[in-house]
């Protein structure tokens, strides 16, 4: 690709992945969109208290848009040349300690760290080889922030939206050359993003171009992954299915009539439907596996069941959206509400995995935490143990755990891309509440 190895590439800039400093950009195009998305479809609910990087003090622009720019800013660094695509920055060597960004040296070569290119080939760092068969699932979902960005920004900064709409063009051609799914690299542990799914990340980046052309490939993408695999199976490995929602039938269902339109609705459906039956059968109306990130997953499932209302106008599945919601904010075994410091005043993680609260004690606000897993699962991750006396003991059990520890990184980690579908869940449902308010 004419890119030797240990060239410095400046790729500074973008969100940490979870606690520690790892950055992958299956994660952070997938936040970005989902950002980008919950200011398009409820600008009234967000608010301008911060400047752009971060500070106090209003700069008149929706906070949220300016994290989500944040967040494109760096995809264009990793996206330099329409030949060049980098997947991520630094490895699971950055585990070997806690620490606070600044002091980010685990390498060996001082604060640089390695950044890692999307060869669409597996890769090998240490002794563990990915099983990458493509470049499809990281480059459509490149193409389809960058597209997305592009229109929202037209209005704010039209050379900014000039250069998101030429990258967006540049990454969905990227991803057509080798076709496939892209997965993360480690070096030290086998746990990666082991995606094997690509058909609904060039879905939705088709579905983000004009024309009828885009319009039928993002269709035919939609047919040949109906139902996202975890809903189906009712388990998966580290992020084999990712996103956890096919956001493409949603976008896609806006531009089609009938009877396309109506493919899609029951695309959504069915998903919803095998979900139900799992859980119409227990008091939390539960039927999200407990697998590693659940909190994850039922915040994607209720978008899922929130998206299918809009496109089809039917309430039958109102309950289980509910019921979502409620399980992340304390209807659940253990009585805790699933996001850092939200409710105010209520029970919510204290003692995340995460170096800001463990070293520094600075607030993460608004931080989903991974959610609980089986307790096999628990107990089979590799340097997991408890810090202190577990205080939720009566509420475990072999169908789940979940343990408000610094030690269980599996439980009570913070994650980004969970944040994000959480911040387009919570502008939905304050965008619901204003309906309603009005109408009164």
């Amino acid at each position: 690709e004419g890119l030797p190895d240990s060239t410095h590439v400046d790729v500074s800039g973008g969100w940490h992945d979870a606690s520690d400093y790892l950055q992958y950009t299956t994660t952070s195009a997938n936040a970005v969109y989902l950002m980008l998305m919950a200011w398009r479809d409820f600008p009234n609910v967000f608010e301008d208290q911060h400047q752009s990087n971060g500070l106090i003090g209003k700069n008149g622009r929706a906070d949220v848009l300016d994290e989500a720019r944040w967040g494109l800013d760096w995809l264009l660094k990793m996206h330099p040349k329409p030949n060049w695509m980098f997947t991520q920055l630094g490895d699971d060597r950055d585990h070997i300690n806690m620490r606070i960004p600044k002091e980010d040296s685990m390498y060996g070569k001082g604060l640089e760290r390695p950044v890692y290119f999307n060869s669409g080939k597996p890769q090998q760092r240490g002794k563990f080889m990915n099983a990458t068969t493509g470049r499809s699932s990281v480059a459509g979902r490149f193409s389809s922030a960058f597209m997305l960005g592009s229109k929202i920004f037209k209005p704010i900064d039209s050379n900014y939206a000039k250069l998101l709409s030429e990258k967006g063009n540049t990454a969905v051609r990227f991803g057509e050359k080798i076709k496939g799914y892209t997965q993360t690299a480690s070096v030290k542990a086998p746990y990666i993003y082991g995606e094997e799914n690509w058909y609904d990340d060039m879905q939705l980046a088709y579905a983000n171009f004009d024309g009828y052309y885009n319009d039928r490939v993002a269709l035919q993408l939609a047919l040949l992954e109906s139902i996202t695999g975890w809903i189906v199976k009712d388990t998966a490995t580290h992020y084999q299915y990712y996103p956890f929602v096919n956001i493409g039938n949603y976008e896609l269902s806006k531009k089609l009539k009938e009877p396309q339109h109506d493919r899609l609705v029951n695309l959504y459906k069915v998903g919803i439907e095998t979900i139900w039956e799992r859980s119409k059968g227990n008091a939390f109306y539960r039927g999200i596996p407990f697998i590693w990130c659940s909190n994850n997953l039922t915040t994607a499932f209720a978008l899922q069941c929130y998206w299918y209302r809009q496109m089809s106008g039917d309430n039958s599945f109102m309950e289980l959206e509910q019921a979502c919601f409620d399980w992340l904010f304390g209807l659940n075994p253990w009585g805790t509400s699933m996001v850092y410091g939200l409710p105010s005043g209520g029970d919510t993680p204290t003692d995340p995995h995460s170096a800001f609260t463990h070293l520094k004690n600075y607030a993460i606000d608004g931080g989903l935490v991974d959610g609980p897993v089986k307790a096999s699962i628990f107990n089979s991750l590799i340097g997991i143990s408890l810090t202190k006396p577990d205080t939720y003991a009566p509420f475990q059990s072999n169908l789940a755990v979940y343990h408000d520890d610094y030690g269980d990184y599996s439980t009570n980690e913070p994650t980004m891309d969970g944040t994000a579908y959480l911040i387009y869940l919570l502008a939905a449902k304050d965008a619901e509440k204003t309906k309603v308010k009005t109408k009164k």
